[in-house]
């Protein structure tokens, strides 16, 4: 099958890529390169070009995907909540213009990356974990522009008929993921223990994440290329506080007792999310595999031997 990732030479769409060529799917990466290293992506297979730009739509229509992977995103929270005109154009204007090119070239399947994290808001932990038949509520700009991807694949879908997929992520960890950015608590605590020094938390900590790893991600991706429809969570169902992330990552680089800073909370964060991943199982045959005590050791091995990642 011939798929398109658009965003794909980043953390979680090169894993995603591995996989779907792994499997034999001839693949094409759209991806400008904005940020990190991106020596994971062949040369042959990679369009550097920014999704809102003619030579993206052209790429697009050259190749005449039978599947579009949406993966290409502002991903940042508190960059959205600087910048909400750059969120927009990148995650409203960009999917819409690669949605377009794609139905233009006759593909009739689109998986979108939305987030769990955001989309829902504010859900009360005894509603907890959260369903897809959850009101979504988002609380930041970034959130806002996920939940209505989420929109525009369900009228796509209806108005288009074509197969449109929202996969609503977890707080995605593993390795490849940019230490250096402002997403990704592990990676950048990580980074700061592997070298003995304090990370730094925002707020008191006890904010919770549901954390799934970046192998299990790419799995859901590589079965919503195939099969599944509409809304659905990939989680573990389980919310996991700041504070013991930050333990968990101390301890697998060797500082137990190196106690973390303190900033304050950042704006747009919701408290706690927990997603139920059981339409997943249901619908894509997907559940996590990798617990979180191992991969965050297998986060701190990669970040040790690595410069800098995306």
């Amino acid at each position: 099958m011939r798929v398109l990732v658009t965003g794909g030479a980043g953390f979680i769409g090169s894993h995603a890529v591995d996989l779907l060529r792994a499997q034999g799917d001839e693949v094409l990466v759209i991806d400008d390169l904005s940020s990190g290293d991106f020596g994971w992506i062949p040369d042959d297979i990679l369009v550097r070009a920014d999704v809102r730009a003619e030579e993206a739509v052209h790429a697009v229509e050259a190749f005449a995907p039978e599947c579009m992977v949406l993966l290409a995103a502002q991903m940042s929270v508190s960059i959205s909540m600087r910048e909400p005109l750059l969120d927009a154009d990148v995650n409203v204007v960009g999917l819409v213009t690669m949605i377009e090119a794609g139905l233009r070239a006759g593909c009739r399947r689109f998986v979108g990356a939305s987030s769990g994290g955001t989309i829902y808001g504010d859900v009360p932990e005894e509603r907890q974990p959260i369903e897809e038949c959850a009101p979504r509520a988002p609380l930041s700009f970034y959130g806002i522009t996920k939940s209505i991807m989420v929109d525009y694949l369900e009228t796509y879908a209806r108005e288009r008929d074509v197969e449109t997929v929202a996969l609503a992520f977890g707080n995605v960890y593993g390795p490849r993921q940019n230490p250096h950015g402002e997403a990704g608590v592990i990676a950048i605590f990580a980074e700061r223990l592997t070298k003995g020094l304090p990370g730094t938390i925002n707020g008191d900590g006890l904010t919770t994440r549901d954390y799934v790893y970046v192998d299990d991600v790419a799995r859901a991706i590589e079965r919503s290329t195939r099969q599944g429809r509409g809304l659905v969570n990939i989680g573990t169902g389980v919310g996991t506080s700041v504070l013991d992330i930050y333990r968990l990552v101390r301890s697998a680089a060797g500082h137990p007792n190196l106690d973390p800073l303190h900033g304050p909370p950042l704006p747009g964060e919701v408290r706690a999310v927990a997603l139920d991943p059981d339409r997943a199982r249901t619908m894509l045959d997907w559940r996590p595999r990798v617990k979180l005590e191992p991969g965050i050791a297998e986060v701190v091995r990669w970040v040790a031997t690595h410069e800098s990642t995306a």
